[in-house]
């Protein structure tokens, strides 16, 4: 009697990590993400890199990095040290030969030499780690090329049809003949490719040229395939682009078919293309031989295009008939926000996996963030997107996503109360560009392709609704779409512990921002005891109330706990001396709050601006200016700024990263109060030759204040510089001020850089 046999077990669902580790080159200069984000000097990233759960790491062993002269000799020690490492770790690499590169300066993505270069180099890296099985030789080479040969942003710079079509080929020869390299030594290897995949929508009238480029976004997997044979819908184009006959069929003959098809999809990767640009800003319109037209993100259009991956996933598995992992799932944007699109793109997979499409993985991308992608890596521009580690700090500092990511390794499901509310590509505020006659542009339901099930999450609790504060953290809350209770001194008494329990009890939130207090440092000096209740007493009595119900708490303290004696900037662990009744009740409150609350988040900062509340120093001076009157204003006292939107960022990062402890938060940098005057006058245009600066003493202030009391941080600097934050300002002042005025200043509400990530025009010229 023959024994029954089980159908065979399908792989688990696994979580896999990746570093961005681009090397491209413009004009004659390489940008190198390794290089930036230091992991080329830190191989201690890799044990926090496995603390995560995963397993496997997307790992460059870059060409251009290791053997930049033609066959010359290569030093293995980098590579050595950190396969061998992840090999300790248990962390499966999958090693990547050329990201975003165009090789070493002796060829490019267009010379004949490209791919029998690689593949000599892919030889030598087989040959020396025989034991490692995934190989990704190309990362992405359509979009690559794209963005080398199409649009002229990368080298060789080219601008035609042609050159990307050459590129493309190029990069799939490249990666056909270092796998056969790869797999003389080991034939186990599993090429594992890549691409940044989206779909392309349309107005009606654009249907026939929406269908071309979605054909377009298929070819560097079509040929890799074998299928574009003389029936392939790109047969014709393609030999126009001086692609002959022999090399096309060469892949037919020959397929390199992927073991794994790697889906890269970014909320910009789906297009739309409309005829109708007068609905939109000059900046979008495309000049062609045919169609005036307009190419934007999906996600913006007042239609109804899907948004999510699960559509282009199943698309893919379907297309190829092969196994498909998520090989990159990264947001440029706030970090609840990157936490819902990971968790979403999770899901998915997951869901799919489960209707039984065979998906291998899902990959948390950008470990250590990003650098210059709003311009493309075009230039050194400055920008840096955190990713599950923030760079920002002496170490890597674990964010917010570490949590999710750990969660997903491990199976589970996220249960975090910010991750049940829904991204802001599924609320309303992600239309930029409504239809003007209000019709939408395809039948497909609005909400997505996955039927997303948001609960009422547990919201932020709010305190100072009446103060600048508080209102500014609504406001931002509000873009940001984190849902909260904002709670006046009438809603919730802090002196009063019964009040308090009250409303932690009835609005049960998963923290708690006390930014209500006493603020008027002079009026202190005679009113110590309102000033005590207020700033010390009444945070003390809300960190037990805190303690009892589970609550996280973030509560503010003030650059004036400091005497001014110091030489430098002033660090988290500097000693407290206050001068002040107002600067005591803040030392007060710090002391009380940790004591009984060592969890809760204690911010310093100093010297508020903003643009929701006149009655602010640099905001009156402007005002005064503007009327021709004269602005008197300290010239021998430093301070360091901030800018509140700038503040209540950073504020609520830190609070969803789980952060604890006194931090410092201020714009970089310090100034005069004069000069602050006259630094702000300058940028909004304005006369300064009314501003006057006098010492502090002439001022007449009852209150004691530090000559000094500039803020810096030792534990990570998060705010921007100051000079960008007053420009942000002035221009957020301005009539018609854009969404950017409220957004962070290192990411774009749109959830992408500016400029977008992969994708700022579609392959059409």
């Amino acid at each position: 009697m023959q024994a029954h046999q089980s159908p065979p077990q399908r792989p688990r669902l696994e979580l896999w990590g990746g570093l961005e580790c681009t090397v491209n080159r413009v004009g004659d200069r390489y940008f190198s993400q390794l290089e930036r984000n230091g992991h080329a000097v830190r191989i201690t990233d890799l044990d926090l890199f496995a603390g995560l759960g995963i397993r496997a790491l997307r790992y460059p062993v870059l060409w251009e990095l290791l053997q930049p002269e033609p066959d010359g000799d290569i030093d293995w020690s980098w590579t050595d040290q950190r396969l061998n490492r992840l090999r300790e770790l248990g962390v499966r690499p999958i090693v990547g030969l050329v990201h975003h590169g165009s090789g070493p300066r002796h060829t490019s993505l267009i010379d004949p030499g490209f791919a029998s270069g690689l593949a000599r180099f892919a030889a030598r890296v087989a040959e020396r780690y025989p034991w490692i099985e995934d190989y990704t030789p190309v990362n992405e080479p359509l979009t690559t090329a794209r963005f080398s040969g199409l649009y002229g942003h990368w080298y060789p710079h080219g601008r035609a049809d042609n050159v990307f079509a050459r590129a493309v080929f190029n990069q799939c020869q490249a990666v056909t003949q270092a796998m056969a390299a790869i797999r003389e030594v080991n034939p186990q290897a599993r090429l594992i490719q890549t691409e940044d995949l989206g779909r392309i929508y349309s107005s009606k009238k654009l249907v026939d040229l929406a269908a071309i480029l979605t054909r377009r976004r298929w070819f560097s997997l079509d040929l890799l395939c074998g299928r574009i044979n003389r029936d392939h819908p790109l047969w014709r184009e393609l030999l126009a682009w001086n692609i002959s006959e022999a090399e096309l069929l060469s892949f037919v003959d020959r397929p390199c078919i992927p073991d794994i098809v790697g889906v890269n999809h970014y909320l910009t990767s789906d297009r739309f293309l409309d005829d109708q640009v007068c609905l939109y800003p000059d900046l979008f319109h495309q000049v062609k031989d045919g169609p005036h037209y307009i190419d934007v993100e999906a996600v913006r259009v007042s239609g109804d295009c899907p948004v999510g991956i699960a559509g282009v996933l199943r698309e893919t598995a379907v297309r190829y008939g092969l196994p498909v992992a998520v090989t990159e799932a990264h947001l440029g944007c706030t970090r609840e926000e990157q936490m819902r699109w990971l968790t979403e793109i999770a899901e998915s997979a997951q869901d799919l996996w489960r209707e039984g499409l065979d998906v291998r993985a899902v990959t948390a991308w950008s470990l250590l963030g990003a650098f210059n992608w709003n311009v493309l890596v075009t230039r050194d521009a400055g920008h840096y997107e955190p990713g599950v580690f923030d760079l920002r700090a002496p170490q890597p500092r674990a964010t917010a996503l570490a949590r999710v990511v750990r969660t997903l390794a491990a199976g589970e499901k996220v249960q975090e109360a910010l991750v049940q509310a829904p991204g802001w590509w599924r609320r309303p505020e992600r239309i930029f560009y409504p239809r003007a006659d209000g019709r939408t542009h395809s039948k497909t339901p609005l909400s997505s392709e996955r039927d997303l099930q948001h609960g009422s999450p547990r919201p932020l609790l709010i305190l100072g609704a009446t103060g600048t504060l508080g209102g500014a953290f609504a406001r931002l809350c509000d873009v940001r779409g984190i849902p909260y209770k904002l709670l006046n001194r009438s809603q919730m008494d802090l002196v009063d512990p019964l009040s308090v329990d009250v409303a932690l009890d009835e609005i049960r939130p998963w923290a708690v921002i006390n930014a209500a207090g006493y603020v008027r440092v002079d009026d202190a000096e005679r009113e110590q005891e309102s000033c005590m209740a207020a700033n010390a007493t009444g945070p003390a009595l809300l960190a037990a109330s805190c303690v009892r119900h589970g609550v996280r708490l973030l509560t503010y303290s003030s650059d004036l706990v400091f005497d001014g004696r110091k030489d430098g900037p002033y660090t988290e662990s500097d000693e407290v001396s206050p001068l002040n009744v107002y600067g005591r009740s803040k030392a007060e409150m710090e002391k009380r709050v940790m004591n009984i609350l060592p969890g809760a988040l204690v911010i310093r900062t100093s010297a508020f601006f903003g643009t929701w509340d006149r009655y602010n120093f640099v905001t009156l001076a402007l005002e005064a200016l503007t009327r021709g009157e004269t602005v008197v204003a300290a010239d021998d006292a430093v301070v360091s700024p901030t800018f509140v939107i700038d503040l209540v960022h950073a504020s609520l990062d830190l609070l969803v990263d789980g952060e604890a402890g006194i931090w410092h938060l201020a714009n970089r940098g310090e100034t005069t109060w004069s000069n602050l005057a006259l630094r702000a006058a300058e940028l909004a245009g304005i006369s300064s030759g009314r501003v006057e600066g006098r010492s502090t003493a002439s001022l007449g202030q009852p209150a004691s204040r530090p000559r000094y009391s500039a803020l810096t941080s030792e534990r990570a600097w998060i705010m921007p510089e100051l000079d960008d934050a007053l420009r942000r300002f002035i221009e957020a002042r301005r009539p018609f001020a854009t969404h950017d005025a409220v957004a962070p200043a290192s990411k774009s509400l749109a959830g992408k850089p500016k400029g977008t990530r992969k994708g700022s025009r579609a392959l059409a010229r």
